[in-house]
């Protein structure tokens, strides 16, 4: 039982563990989305201060191109974690999983103990009954 109950908090811990990725990931996808979103404001206002939208022309400005490349690979990045937290989502689902299996062991080994239990209180009471029939017939 002492095992089971150590290999219990050992999948709650990767639970919580693989939990607090899957949030990781979530919050840094987050985070570069308003990064993007700044970055488009940023890209809007200097393009309307030079009055040039094509990147393009040569006069385009250089901060601008600079800003669309960030936005670029800030996209690639969120694709990237977005295909890792496909990854943490299935590892996080596996581990909560194997938990709930261990649980439900855990849980029926309790029962068939507490029916064991029972049994045996239920033939102590039986034997003192037969004991006292015994005894008041006599």
């Amino acid at each position: 039982m002492k095992s089971r109950a150590a290999l219990i908090r050992l999948k709650r811990f990767q639970v919580d563990e693989k939990r607090t990725r899957v949030v990781q990931i979530e919050s840094m996808i987050a985070d570069f989305g308003n990064s993007i979103a700044d970055l488009d404001a940023q890209i809007v206002s200097e393009q309307e201060r030079a009055g040039i939208n094509d990147p393009t022309h040569y006069a385009y400005p250089t901060f601008a191109k600079a800003a669309l490349q960030r936005r670029e690979n800030l996209k690639a990045s969120i694709a990237d974690l977005e295909a890792q937290l496909e990854v943490a989502r299935e590892e996080l689902e596996a581990a909560f999983e194997e938990l709930k299996k261990i649980e439900l062991l855990e849980e029926r080994a309790e029962r068939e103990a507490r029916a064991l239990e029972d049994a045996e209180e239920q033939r102590e009471t039986d034997e003192i009954a037969a004991i006292m029939t015994t005894r008041g017939a006599a």
